[in-house]
């Protein structure tokens, strides 16, 4: 009776560890894509103000958050070394974030069209990373659940 007894505690107790182990999984995920396809200064600075406020929020009730500033089309100027006029200010936020925590992609679909319209290779500025296409990679993200937002 005793083993019997010893037996359904041990169980029990694997049971208590094992559905805290999956409370502890099932905490919120926060990952937020934000859209930039406008060449317009005004509407990068938002961007960035969103995605600032947006890590800035969860940093403050201690929780992690991910944010994905995804650029295209006219919007592209925003992470090209020669044009943007917020390259100063994503490498600031690049600097003193966690360095997955936020995130610039830059459609090469758009890149590649820009270097055959101006006949020049476009550099992307080191904070950024080339995605195949900016559209797809936005889908990617809704599709995994991440939160869209368009400034």
């Amino acid at each position: 009776m005793r083993r019997i007894i010893l037996g359904m505690t041990v169980v029990l107790a694997l049971g208590v560890v094992a559905s805290l182990g999956a409370a502890a999984d099932k905490a919120p995920q926060h990952r937020i894509a934000i859209q930039v396809d406008q060449n317009d200064p005004q509407v990068m600075e938002l961007a960035l103000n969103n995605a600032q406020n947006v890590i800035e929020y969860y940093h403050g009730k201690g929780e992690d958050v991910q944010v994905e500033v995804v650029a295209y089309g006219p919007g592209l100027n925003m992470l090209r070394a020669d044009t943007s006029p917020v390259k100063d200010r994503i490498r600031r936020m690049k600097e003193f974030s966690v360095p997955s925590n936020l995130t610039f992609s830059a459609c090469n679909n758009t890149k590649t069209a820009m270097e055959k319209r101006e006949g020049y290779a476009i550099t992307i500025i080191p904070e950024a990373s080339l995605v195949p296409s900016g559209v797809v990679r936005l889908m990617q993200l809704e599709e995994e659940g991440w939160s869209y937002v368009r400034p």
